[in-house]
């Protein structure tokens, strides 16, 4: 089995968007195509958030493969602070921020999910997709925190090292799944 994790493409949005439903702009379908331009997947499944199932949508009809979609694979809801843009949050939460950035699990935004609950939503996810697709080279269609997430837990990694990983728009990353 093989599982790539793919990010969406841009919004336009310059803030924590969590499970804001906010569709892509035309930079992030022209992200999305080039990055899956060379590839190929035998089944897809894509976060329920439009920025992520949109695209997955038309790839799937366009290759002729299943697609599902998972609501489990939604972004971290990120609280009081989803929607705000970055550098609001650092003049005016600035430590709560480097707090949450060196410690997502013991320092998470005001009124945000448990970080308890947004792993175990995506171990879910993740398990279902790996027994599903056992043979499969799947495509996940997903967010950035997901991304990071998965790849510490996949990595053997501290979720302190969430902060530290690179996720671009439209970046594909390489999964091993069987904890």
């Amino acid at each position: 089995m093989s599982i790539d994790l793919l990010r969406h493409g841009d919004t336009g949005q310059r803030s924590y968007r969590g499970q804001l439903d906010d569709p892509l702009s035309e930079l992030g379908w022209q992200q999305l195509r080039a990055a899956v331009r060379e590839r190929a997947w035998d089944r897809i499944v894509s976060s329920s958030l439009s920025r992520c199932a949109a695209f997955a949508g038309e790839l799937a009809a366009e290759r002729g493969v299943p697609l599902r979609i998972d609501a489990r694979l939604a972004e971290y809801h990120f609280g009081a602070w989803q929607g705000v843009p970055i550098e609001t949050l650092a003049e005016r939460d600035g430590d709560a921020l480097g707090r949450f950035w060196a410690d997502p699990v013991a320092c998470p935004p005001p009124e945000a999910e448990t970080f308890d609950a947004f792993r175990a939503r995506l171990v879910a996810a993740l398990d279902a997709v790996a027994t599903e697709g056992a043979d499969a080279r799947v495509l996940v269609v997903t967010h950035g925190g997901a991304i990071r997430l998965l790849r510490c837990i996949a990595e053997g990694r501290g979720f302190g090292d969430m902060a530290g990983i690179d996720v671009p728009h439209a970046s594909l990353h390489p999964l091993t799944w069987g904890r």
